[in-house]
């Protein structure tokens, strides 16, 4: 993170701590970056969704306790969806009467900045695909629908899905191309 993200960030950072209605801007910032660490490590989009809320939610209600250290924010949603999915994991193992209710996942606890970053950028650009691309992409990868299935569901023959697919894939990569060129390199 650059001097001046680093400042911005410990600015939003105070103002959301004595004005919580000032969380929103760190919310949006760090939205996606939390939502896809959280989707590498929960299988359903619907529990994905949920630990991102509670992650959250518990950030915003122990946003007074935040010690700024220079690390970005981030980081510090990183460890609370890791407790997140750990608890969850924990009650789910619990409910079934699974004796190893100890061991969570390993990758629930490992953090990979670099490729949380990635998967953030990836989902940004999902979102400005063509509508029907879009739809599709998310169906297929996100919703994990056959081909078939989307045909129906969107009244188009599977050729069609499979063309759109085709498509949106093509436009991800040269859309991932062109912000990789973009993306400083690490010395």
């Amino acid at each position: 993170m650059s001097p001046n993200m680093d400042a911005r960030e410990k600015l939003l950072i105070e103002a959301a701590q004595k004005d919580p209605a000032r969380f929103t801007e760190l919310y949006e910032d760090n939205f996606e970056r939390v939502y896809a660490f959280v989707a590498r490590r929960v299988r359903e989009r619907s529990d994905a969704e949920d630990v991102t809320a509670e992650v959250f939610h518990q950030a915003l209600a122990n946003l007074k306790n935040f010690e700024w250290r220079g690390v970005p924010f981030a980081a510090w949603l990183y460890r609370i969806a890791s407790n997140a999915i750990a608890d969850r994991w924990h009650r789910a193992a619990k409910e079934r009467g699974n004796a190893s209710a100890d061991d969570p996942p390993d990758d629930a606890v490992s953090v990979n900045p670099e490729q949380i970053e990635d998967r953030a950028r990836l989902f940004r650009l999902v979102t400005t695909l063509p509508a029907d691309q879009r739809r599709v992409i998310e169906m297929r990868f996100a919703e994990e629908k056959s081909i078939r299935e989307i045909a129906n569901e969107l009244k188009r023959t599977p050729g069609a899905v499979k063309q759109l697919q085709f498509r949106g894939i093509q436009n991800l990569r040269a859309k991932l191309d062109k912000t990789t060129e973009r993306k400083p390199s690490k010395k």
